[in-house]
């Protein structure tokens, strides 16, 4: 198991950074298609990346959805002594859950489950919650116990506990979420992980970064309390944010050798660490422009032509931020290989992993802002 560890400056102790590895782990897709029962999961449990981000419905209801391409994820802590979990850390959302003993589905049965009984600081909060997916649901309840996060032990954290899942969760190589973007997103009234942590003082800066390793399954890394200048090159660029609710920034254009190919005039965009893949209104043009073909819902290139392929650039705050081939096409000669560039509905773009791979990622609350630099 992986270890938290802590960075302090020789010349002042407080200024710390805790350190939480990351794992890059086999996804959902790549379990299934070792198994070879990957087509026939999909059109049973078909991916809508935008559900996450539609309305909610009501209070206790929050919205996720199944990506089958999340790779990383890091180990936590819950109780007295402590239960360790896999975890998912999310951007996109703010709510932290878990699998309970209380939980028999499938996908439960094959991930580490919480005993609220054996934690002498676990306190039940007597009300429910329910994620609702494109395909399923989770439902469970809420309580409150100590969640220790990259070293850093928060106390009365509010935390959800399944106690159904979806089937296809079975899939997810981690045991649960937690959420990382602001608490007015939050479901039930909870408050989410880091905000505790500024709250408890247990960060000296109100930031964390995401260093996500390209190939290697070690390496990726998320730390709190500041950046760690080792994981990014050259300058940071700040980007304010536009909206306060996700960590959602204004992009001014998308580029394919130099012609505008997508949000002419400017758009909207997530910076989301819980979706694989980059999801907007108009990523077939990007696929058509890099010379990708439609199979099934998958954008194919041919794998031998990847170092050919043109760069794709975001123009941000004045600022071009390019993914070269190499880092938009992910797969396998035995399975082929298709971009990370997805059609979704609405406005809003996703810039998930296929973008944060190739530029460290700051979260600043401080500011409100998001810190861009090129990742080692």
């Amino acid at each position: 198991m992986q270890r938290a560890f802590v960075l302090c400056a020789v010349v002042a102790l407080s200024e710390c950074l805790f350190h939480l590895p990351l794992e890059k782990g086999m996804t959902a897709r790549e379990i299934l298609e070792e198994q070879g029962l990957w087509e026939e999961y999909r059109p049973k449990y078909p991916y809508n990346p935008m559900a996450k981000y539609a309305d909610k419905l009501a209070v206790g209801i929050e919205s996720m959805t199944n990506d089958a391409d999340l790779a990383y994820s890091g180990i936590i802590s819950i109780g007295t002594p402590p239960q360790t979990f896999k975890v998912i850390f999310d951007t996109g959302s703010s709510n932290l859950w878990i699998p309970s003993i209380y939980c028999n589905s499938i996908a439960c049965n094959n991930h580490n489950k919480f005993n609220p009984g054996n934690s002498s600081t676990f306190r039940n909060n007597g009300h429910s919650l329910s994620i609702q997916y494109g395909t399923g649901s989770m439902t469970g309840f809420l309580g409150y116990d100590t969640v220790t996060v990259g070293g850093l032990a928060v106390k009365n954290q509010i935390i959800g506990l399944s106690q159904s899942e979806a089937d296809f969760l079975q899939y997810m190589h981690a045991d649960g979420i937690l959420g990382l973007a602001y608490p007015r997103l939050a479901e039930s009234g909870a408050t989410p992980v880091f905000d505790n942590m500024m709250m408890e003082n247990l960060v000296n800066h109100d930031m964390f970064s995401f260093y996500l390793s390209s190939d290697s399954q070690k390496g990726s890394v998320l730390t709190f309390g500041g950046v760690d200048p080792n994981h990014y090159s050259g300058s940071i660029s700040w980007i304010p944010l536009s909206h306060e609710l996700y960590w959602q920034i204004t992009v001014d254009s998308i580029t394919v050798n130099g012609e505008v190919v997508a949000c002419n005039g400017g758009c909207q965009a997530i910076i989301d660490t819980g979706t694989s893949l980059i999801i907007g209104p108009q990523c077939n043009n990007i696929n058509s422009r890099v010379g990708a073909t439609d199979n099934n819902g998958d954008y194919m290139v041919n794998c031998d032509s990847i170092a050919q392929l043109p760069d794709v650039t975001f123009h941000i705050n004045g600022e071009t931020f390019t993914i070269p081939g190499s880092g938009y096409v992910r797969g396998s000669q035995a399975n082929g290989c298709r971009t990370g560039f997805v059609n979704g509905g609405g406005n809003l773009w996703i810039l998930g992993d296929v973008f944060i791979r190739q530029y460290y990622a700051i979260f600043n609350r401080a500011q409100n802002m998001v810190g861009l630099a090129t990742a080692r």
